[in-house]
C-alpha cells in the first residue's frame, strides 16, 4: 500500500530554505523561476516533529559523527578512567569497518538506531585488552613513521592502523547498524558507505516543494542602532539585506506501507505509530529558517490524500503553467483537484483504495461528494484506517 499526500501551503515574508548565498532557495520549472524548499529540509522539519505525533525517543535514532562519545558515557567507571579511552572506542569503531578522523568522530554522519552508543560500547568492553593493544601498536607506528619522516603528523594513527586490520565479528556490527526499531530509519532509509550491506530503502519519497506561480526574490535593507551610542552620534552602526520572497507551494510526500513493515521487522505497532506520525508531522511541519526573523507559521490550506495499491502520482505537472491573478490559493486548489481528476480519468482508478480531499478557502469541487472531508480528524482517521488495514 502506498500513502500518499499533496499539499498547498502559501507562506508570507519568509526565508525557509537558504542557498549557499543566503537567498531563497529556488528553480526553474514551466520555464519561469519558481520558489523551492528541498526535500531534505522538508524531512528535517517533518523529524523534528514525531514525538510529537506518537513516537517516542525509543523509537527515533539520531543522525550523528559523535557515537564515540555517546559509547563513552555508557562504559563502566573502570573503562571511562582510561585515558586512552577514546582512542579505544576509535579502534572499535573503525574496526567494525568504520572510518574515524582523529577528532574522534566518524568520518560522516551515521543514521543509527538509538541503542547503536550501548552496541559499541558493549563490544569494546568485552575486547578491551585486544584494543589497547591495537591503539598501542598504532602509537608505535606513528613515532617510527615519524621519525623517518614518512607519515603525515596530522594523518590518525588508530585509523590508518585498523584500516588494514578490521575485525570480522560480523554480528557486531549488525548490532551496531540495527535499525529495525529506529522509525524514522524505516521512513527515510539509510546509506553506508562502508558497510552497503547495511543501506536501507527509504519507506517515504519527499518531493521539493516547488510555488505554483512565478516568484522573484526580493530584499529586505535593515539597520541597527547600538544602544550605548551617545545620542549625538548620527547614522547606523549596522546595515544589510536580508533575501526573502512570499510564495504558494505544492508539496508532496508518499509512503510505502509494505517497504516501512519490511524495515521495521514487520512490527506492526510501530509500522501503525510511524505512519500516523508521518502523516501528521508532514501536515503541521514548517521549515525554520529565518522563522525569528519572519514567523512564517502557516498550515496548509488545501489537502488531498491517497492510498493506492501501486503507483504514485507527484500532481506537481498542474503547475507546470504557472498559476497568475490575485487569488493563487483558490486557482492553484482548482488546478491541483482538476489535474487529479484528469489522470484519474485517463489512468483509471482501479489501484486507488481511498481518496480524502479538503479546502479550507476553496471549493473542493471537482472532487466526488463523498471524497470531501470537513476536518483534519476526518483526512488522517480515513487515509489510515485503509492504509494499516490492507497492510496488515
Amino acid at each position: 500500500m502506498i500513502l500518499e499526500l499533496h499539499l498547498l501551503q502559501s507562506f508570507p515574508v519568509s526565508n525557509l530554505n537558504r542557498d549557499d548565498l543566503g537567498a531563497p532557495k529556488s528553480a526553474t520549472f514551466g520555464g519561469v523561476p519558481r520558489a523551492r524548499v528541498s526535500s531534505q529540509a522538508l524531512k528535517r522539519a517533518a523529524r523534528d516533529e514525531f514525538i510529537k505525533h506518537g513516537l517516542d525517543k525509543t523509537d527515533l535514532g539520531d543522525r550523528t559523527k559523535r557515537i564515540i562519545f555517546a559509547a563513552s558515557d555508557l562504559l563502566s567507571e573502570d573503562h571511562q578512567a582510561d585515558p586512552r579511552a577514546t582512542d579505544i572506542l576509535a579502534a572499535g569503531l573503525a574496526g567494525l569497518g568504520f572510518g574515524v578522523v582523529d577528532t574522534r568522530r566518524s568520518q560522516y554522519l551515521l543514521f543509527i538506531g538509538n541503542k547503536a552508543a550501548h552496541a559499541l560500547a558493549e563490544y569494546c568492553e568485552q575486547n578491551w585488552d585486544d584494543l589497547t593493544q591495537v591503539v598501542e601498536a598504532a602509537e608505535k607506528e606513528a613515532k617510527k613513521a615519524t621519525s623517518k619522516k614518512k607519515a603525515n603528523p596530522d594523518k590518525d594513527p588508530v585509523a590508518a592502523f585498523t584500516k588494514s586490520k578490521k575485525s570480522k565479528d560480523a554480528a557486531a556490527t549488525r548490532k551496531l547498524l540495527d535499525a529495525s526499531y529506529a522509525a524514522d530509519i524505516g521512513l527515510f532509509g539509510r546509506m553506508i558507505a562502508d558497510n552497503t550491506e547495511f543501506n536501507i530503502a527509504a519507506a517515504s519519497q519527499v518531493a521539493h516543494a516547488l510555488s505554483t506561480h512565478a516568484v522573484t526574490t526580493e530584499f529586505d535593507y535593515y539597520t541597527a542602532v547600538d544602544d550605548l551610542k551617545k545620542n549625538d552620534e548620527p547614522g547606523a552602526d549596522m546595515i544589510g539585506t536580508i533575501d526573502f520572497n512570499t510564495a504558494c507551494y505544492y508539496r508532496y510526500a508518499n509512503l510505502d506501507l509494505t517497504q516501512l513493515r519490511e524495515n521495521l521487522a514487520a512490527d506492526d505497532a510501530l509500522v501503525a505509530k510511524a505512519a500516523q506520525a508521518w502523516l501528521g508531522a508532514f501536515i503541521d511541519s514548517t521549515p525554520t529558517g529565518k522563522q525569528s526573523t519572519t514567523a512564517a507559521r502557516t498550515m496548509p490550506e488545501t489537502l488531498l490524500g491517497t492510498v493506492r495499491d501501486r503507483g504514485a502520482w507527484n500532481l506537481a505537472n498542474a503547475f507546470l503553467k504557472p498559476v497568475t491573478g490575485h487569488d493563487l490559493m483558490t486557482t492553484s486548489t482548482q488546478r491541483l483537484f482538476e489535474h487529479f481528476q484528469t489522470l484519474r480519468g485517463f489512468y483509471g482508478s482501479r489501484a486507488l483504495r481511498t481518496v480524502a480531499g479538503a479546502a479550507l478557502t476553496s471549493d473542493t469541487a471537482p472532487l466526488p461528494a463523498e471524497e470531501r472531508v470537513d476536518s483534519l480528524d476526518t483526512f488522517t482517521s480515513r487515509l489510515l484506517s485503509t492504509a494499516l488495514d490492507t497492510t496488515a
